[in-house]
């Protein structure tokens, strides 16, 4: 469970079952939402169905408060969490190859185990191309290790990279969250609903 929760608190175990029954809790939600629908997820591609971009802004800013607030209080120290190491040209490569194959497939990694536990085949298939691409880049990866190495960054959060406190960058992308809901909006009136 992160910073939050110490050993102390709670044993390994205990925090094993936590991150359990939250995972099976995140995966309802999806169910919920209807992201085990392909149409659904690629709806945000071709602009009648915003859902997915509504759900993730929402998620992510109630993330963001909360660990804001969360440090604020005391109650969670924000230097104890991880940040993934920032490699520019292979994030934005592996960035375009997750875009295409969302396109194509309909999923994201995390949708399709959604979809795949309700019975969707489809899925079932992109969660095999997904294990294929990850056996590819794992059996290739001397080929493409000084790509996916080049342009190192270190280990930046984007408040920090563009010289803003927290507290402000959390309220920019809150605006800009509410432009994106008030543009989804308009896009799902202007383009036609895709029946289900």
């Amino acid at each position: 469970m992160g910073p939050l929760v110490t050993y102390d608190l709670i044993s390994q175990d205990t925090n094993l079952l936590l991150a359990f029954i939250i995972g099976i809790g995140f995966g309802f939600v999806l169910e919920a939402s209807g992201f085990s629908s392909s149409r659904k997820l690629a709806g945000i591609f071709y602009g009648y169905d915003a859902v997915v971009l509504k759900v993730f802004f929402t998620a992510a800013i109630t993330a963001m408060l909360g660990l804001l607030f969360f440090s604020l209080f005391g109650w969670i120290d924000l230097d104890l969490v991880y940040v993934n190491p920032t490699y520019l040209y292979s994030a934005i490569g592996g960035g375009v190859i997750m875009g295409a194959g969302f396109i194509m497939g309909g999923f994201c990694p995390g949708t399709s185990f959604c979809a795949a536990s309700i019975g969707k085949l489809d899925a079932l298939v992109f969660i095999g191309g997904l294990f294929l691409g990850v056996l590819i880049f794992a059996e290739g990866y001397p080929l493409w290790e000084g790509f996916f190495k080049t342009t190192f960054m270190g280990y930046p959060k984007i408040s920090s990279f563009v010289g803003l406190s927290d507290g402000v960058f959390a309220f920019l992308v809150i605006l800009a969250a509410l432009g994106m809901f008030w543009v989804a909006e308009w896009a799902e009136k202007k383009f036609p609903q895709a029946e289900y």
